[in-house]
C-alpha cells in the first residue's frame, strides 16, 4: 500500500482521554507503521512508547502532541530525523518551528492528526 506514512507520534501517551492515545489507535487503524515516543514508556496496541531520543529511520510525517514549551528538548532531534512533514495539531503550534522546518524543506500542517483520518487529508 503506497499511501502509508512512517509517523512519529510525539508525546505519546498510554491515557485514553489524550489525543495522541487516539491518535496512536488511528493511525494503527488505517494501516500506518507507527512509532512513539512520550514522558513515560508503555504500549498502545502494537506500538511501544519510547523515552529516548531513538534515530528511527524512514519517519515521513512527526505529529506533534507536545506544547511549544515541551517541544524545545526535541527541536533538533526533530529536525534530525528529516521529516517530510511535521503536523502542529491543535495547542502546539510553534511558529519558530515552523519557519525552521519550512527553510529545511520540511512542510508543516496545522492542522489535527484525527480529522486528517477520518476525512482521507492525511
Amino acid at each position: 500500500m503506497s499511501g502509508l506514512k512512517k509517523t512519529l507520534v510525539l508525546g505519546a501517551s498510554v491515557n485514553p482521554a489524550r489525543y495522541s492515545f487516539l491518535a496512536l489507535r488511528k493511525l494503527q487503524a488505517h494501516g500506518h507503521p507507527v512509532v512513539a515516543i512520550g514522558k513515560r514508556k508503555g504500549k498502545v496496541g502494537e506500538v511501544d512508547i519510547e523515552t529516548d531520543h531513538i534515530q528511527f529511520p524512514d519517519i515521513d510525517t512527526i505529529t506533534l502532541y507536545l506544547n511549544p514549551t515541551n517541544q524545545q528538548q526535541y527541536i533538533d532531534y526533530i529536525l534530525s530525523l528529516k521529516p517530510k512533514r511535521i503536523i502542529f495539531n491543535p495547542g502546539t503550534e510553534n511558529n519558530q518551528l515552523i519557519q525552521t522546518a519550512r527553510s529545511l524543506g520540511i512542510m508543516p500542517v496545522v492542522g489535527c492528526t484525527l480529522v486528517m483520518l477520518s476525512v482521507g487529508t492525511y
